[in-house]
């Protein structure tokens, strides 16, 4: 590829001096003394590396499809996957359809030995450049079908799941194929399988751990994992930039339905895909708002990465007016809504309640055993 040859460099440091690499201007500078496709291919690559930056700690030197990209692992959920691989014993992972290879650079810098494979050339010289930069081998072109994985090494698959029409779950249209996917699973060898945060839960096979992933507030991701553990399981990285924390269970508790006590808790959305709600905590006296929604409540406030917690001040009818003169009467300029399980959009509501003032509180729309109500609350800082 041309972007990755001698004058392609030359292209990349030119196009990296460019403030705005995606201006008229840039782009004009650039053909002075490159050629057009060339000029256009350094600016697009200066621009997805700014635009990686958040993602990964190597980015300006990197290489990217847009795809690629979007499809990345944030680095810290990277690092703590390679961290699994190590813990289970693996030192070689083939990570089978490595796309730009951002998963495999983990595995690297974590000390593992990553084999990776991409189909599309173009892309595997991409993350060949890429994973040279960790002192890792050159990408392998071939299907991830026709790989054959070693009896004790790791296997990681992430399978593409966009069509011409976009994102899709119907396991026809992955690729690497489904069948593969669950092949690996079943076998012997130590298998993650990366997979979007909206993992329908019927493609879960028996006998596989699904894992959703929370970093800093997002939920960005579930993965399939065939090691012994609990069935389902949530990894949140707080938002604080904390080490993340793990919750695990087969068979949640149940919790009784009460009324809102003093406090009100709601859980990371990782732990509520895993079904896990009633697991945050066990040691606190909790119980739900409602069974078909997941806001806790207790007595005392609960101190923990998986939940925010909010102090019970009032609690209110939903009726707009009788809200619009709580935020006035209170002062309240900075308002933050919250709902689940109640057909209400947030930032129509608050211009309806026309926040003005120097107070701030949240508002909580939930389902109780007294119907819908508002409760008003502030956010814990524990």
């Amino acid at each position: 590829m041309d972007i990755l040859s001698e004058q392609g460099r030359a292209a990349m440091a030119a196009a990296s001096a460019e403030a705005d690499p995606g201006s008229l201007g840039a782009a004009g500078r650039m053909r002075k003394d490159f050629p057009p496709e060339l000029a256009a291919a350094a600016l697009s690559q200066v621009t997805l590396r700014r635009r990686a930056r958040p993602k990964l700690p190597w980015a300006d030197d990197m290489f990217f499809t847009p795809e690629g990209l979007e499809q990345a692992t944030r680095h810290e959920v990277a690092a703590w996957r390679a961290r699994q691989f190590l813990a289970a014993g693996i030192a070689d992972v083939f990570d089978l359809g490595c796309g730009i290879g951002a998963d495999s650079m983990a595995f690297l810098e974590a000390g593992l030995v990553a084999h990776a494979v991409e189909t599309d050339p173009d892309t595997a010289a991409l993350a060949t450049a890429n994973l040279a930069l960790m002192g890792g081998n050159p990408v392998l072109v071939a299907r991830a079908e026709d790989v054959d994985v070693p009896e004790r090494a790791g296997v990681f698959l992430d399978p593409a799941r966009r069509t011409d029409r976009g994102r899709t779950w119907r396991v026809e249209d992955f690729s690497p194929p489904w069948s593969l996917v669950l092949h690996h699973l079943a076998a012997q060898a130590f298998c993650c399988v990366k997979m979007g945060p909206g993992l329908p839960k019927g493609l879960i096979p028996d006998g596989v751990r699904a894992t959703w992933v929370s970093h800093r507030g997002d939920v960005v991701e579930a993965s399939l994992w065939n090691g012994a553990g609990p069935a389902r399981a949530a990894v949140v990285f707080p938002r604080d930039g904390g080490a993340p924390v793990e919750l695990a269970a087969d068979v949640p508790r149940e919790l009784p339905v009460r009324p809102p006590g003093r406090f009100v808790i709601e859980p990371d959305n990782a732990v509520v895909r895993a079904g896990l709600v009633t697991e945050i905590q066990p040691q606190v006296d909790l119980w739900l708002l409602d069974e078909h929604t997941a806001y806790l409540s207790a007595d005392e406030p609960v101190d923990t990465p998986l939940a925010d917690c909010f102090e019970v001040v009032d609690i209110l009818d939903y009726d707009i007016a009788t809200l619009r003169r709580y935020v006035a009467q209170h002062n309240i300029g900075t308002l933050e809504i919250k709902k689940r399980a109640i057909d209400v959009d947030p930032a129509a509501l608050r211009k309806q309640l026309r926040p003005r003032g120097a107070a701030r509180a949240t508002l909580i729309l939930a389902r109780t055993p007294r119907g819908a109500r508002v409760i008003v609350a502030n956010r814990l800082r524990l």
